[in-house]
């Protein structure tokens, strides 16, 4: 008899605002899933990033089908798991455990979700020149997609020139030699001016981070601009990019698509994407009156 029930949860730190549980449990509903979703959150357990392992394990040993993993454990739960996925392998970096005949098997859905939000809402536009800002977790996602997706070179900018540095050696390893690079912030203006399009991976925008990460006057009519933020779903460089006249990516495609494939991989039903589209437009835009 197929299973018909799914415990499932997140692990990170500050992830009260999440909207993740709402976005499975109600494709879940549709699905006549009976789908629970818990936040598990290191900062309410006053338990630091290290207990990610600990924490792993006793969702498995409790019944848990399944976990997403964000910030700041992406990494450090590798060397707890029984396997990873390709993806995750390549990437360092794991969003999503499913576990399976009692092993915890890594895989990255942040990949695969840029990947599929960016094809969906910025197709056909050049992709030779791109300059990244953010070399986090997220940052290192979205350059595996977008160098996965056909980009000829990436730019990374960060505020860390380690971070920036290690994600670039990280990219022309997997990708090839001469693929990414990185540049400090002073050089934003000259490469804007060149650049095809860019990808904001930085958690300036959200709520509690506003304001941009870069002067409006390096905008110009035509630049693509692609957000990894999503709360809220218009943020400011958004906003002024579109005035501009630059075409624009928010950053809601990436967490649903993530969450879609996250879904599948729990559950190995087909989610409906372009209903949890709609979801996280009216998830967000609550979330956005609340704040």
């Amino acid at each position: 008899m197929p299973q018909d029930s799914y415990l499932v949860g997140l692990i990170g730190s500050g992830i009260g605002p999440s909207l993740s549980p709402a976005l499975h449990e109600r494709e879940a509903d549709r699905q006549g899933l009976r789908y629970v979703y818990r936040l598990i959150d290191i900062d309410t357990l006053h338990a630091g990033p290290e207990a990610v392992g600990d924490l792993v394990r006793a969702a498995r040993d409790l019944g848990f089908d399944g976990l997403n993993i964000t910030h700041p454990c992406k990494q450090l739960v590798i060397e707890h798991l029984d396997a990873l996925s390709p993806g995750a392998e390549a990437l360092g970096a794991v969003n999503t455990v499913v576990f399976q005949d009692g092993r915890s098997i890594g895989h990255n859905t942040d990949v695969t979700g840029f990947a599929a939000s960016f094809a969906r809402g910025l197709p056909d536009v050049p992709l030779e020149r791109v300059v990244q800002l953010g070399a986090g977790g997220a940052g290192a996602a979205v350059a595996h997609a977008m160098l996965t997706l056909g980009a000829g070179h990436i730019t990374v900018v960060d505020a860390m020139p380690d971070r920036s540095a290690d994600l670039a050696a990280s990219l022309n390893r997997h990708f090839g030699p001469g693929r990414a690079a990185t540049a400090a912030l002073d050089a934003l203006p000259r490469l804007l001016a060149d650049a095809d399009g860019v990808v904001h991976a930085t958690p300036t925008g959200m709520a509690a981070h506003p304001g941009l990460p870069f002067p409006a006057g390096l905008l110009r009519p035509g630049l693509w601009i692609a957000e990894v933020v999503y709360r809220p779903l218009e943020t400011e460089l958004l906003r002024t990019a579109r005035a501009v006249g630059c075409p624009v990516l928010d950053g809601g495609g990436m967490a649903v698509f993530q969450a879609a494939d996250a879904f599948r991989l729990f559950t190995g039903r087909e989610p409906d994407a372009t209903r949890m589209l709609a979801d996280i437009a009216e998830l967000a835009d609550v979330a956005s009156v609340r704040n």
